[in-house]
């Protein structure tokens, strides 16, 4: 199919992308378009007809990548493939996943903020950006505000964004001593949609676990962050720090958790059961590992 007659414009001002929301938003709506790899194929299947695209990619601002503040700052319209070759290690979770969205073709194309707003269940970003507690910085006639990831995402594509507002950046927060990290995800084939997946950040001093935070994706309508700090570190007490000994001691307690993340219906590709078996296995897995990772990590 082919896309729904459509309006094409691409303001170099960040006060004019929001003036051009406003004016589509009184015209049957529209739609902020940067890498496309999202957007153009929702277009092409006619599953959304906005009468405007906003082309942000000639605004300047929004092309900045870099570290502000303790965090990395990356701009809406700077490129996965970007951050991936030249911030490579600057968010370890964020370095692990993003090799695995999709193919490097994809990447090269598609934005780190177009995925967060596009809002697939399936995507390994907005999981990344729940596990960090990332926050969205946000333009609109309204002026400017912060959405935490917590608050960013409401449902399957949908997020807490207003029609007549544009996500400007996101930051994520860079690693701190006694930091580990772990991401893993399971598919059909590299490149295709996970079946489930999991990033996992944990903290620890002196071997004590002081945060051990886990998201999923691919198994509910959106991304889904749960603490396990109490349960890691009874692993820990009781396994040491063996990193497979700890899996295995982890296993009820993840899968207690995949019981309730996992939400989404069976498809044809994988029934809820397995992907709770995933979520367990992947979870179990890189729980251990992170927490090894978070004992030798200093600050940078």
């Amino acid at each position: 199919m082919k896309a729904a007659p459509f309006s094409y414009v691409r303001p170099t001002r960040l006060g004019d992308v929001v003036a051009e929301l406003v004016r589509a938003d009184e015209d049957g709506g529209g739609k902020v378009i940067a890498g496309g790899q999202s957007l153009v194929p929702v277009l092409a299947m006619r599953l959304g007809r906005p009468a405007t695209l906003v082309d942000i990619t000639q605004v300047d601002e929004l092309k900045q990548v870099g570290v502000v503040d303790g965090h990395l700052r990356v701009g809406a319209a700077v490129r996965q493939r970007r951050v991936e070759r030249d911030h490579r290690g600057a968010v370890p979770l964020l370095s692990q996943a993003l090799p695995w969205i999709g193919h490097r073709e994809i990447r090269s194309r598609g934005t780190v903020c177009g995925s967060l707003a596009h809002a697939d269940p399936s995507a390994e970003l907005p999981a990344v950006a729940r596990c960090l507690g990332a926050t969205l910085d946000v333009a609109g006639p309204q002026g400017r505000r912060q959405i935490s990831a917590e608050e960013f995402f409401s449902g399957a594509m949908t997020t807490t964004l207003g029609p007549t507002e544009v996500v400007t950046s996101v930051r994520m927060p860079l690693p701190r001593e006694g930091e580990g990290f772990g991401f893993a995800e399971i598919a059909r084939r590299h490149g295709d949609f996970a079946l489930a997946g999991v990033a996992v950040r944990v903290r620890s001093r002196g071997g004590a676990v002081e945060e051990a935070a886990v998201a999923t994706f691919g198994v509910s309508d959106r991304p889904r962050r749960r603490d396990l700090r109490e349960e890691l570190q009874g692993a820990v007490d009781r396994a040491g720090h063996d990193p497979d000994a700890l899996a295995r001691e982890l296993g009820d307690a993840v899968a207690a958790m995949a019981e309730d993340v996992v939400t989404t219906g069976g498809d044809s590709h994988a029934s809820p059961a397995y992907r709770r078996r995933l979520v367990r296995a992947l979870g179990t897995r890189e729980l251990a590992r992170a927490y090894r990772s978070s004992l030798g990590r200093t600050a940078r």
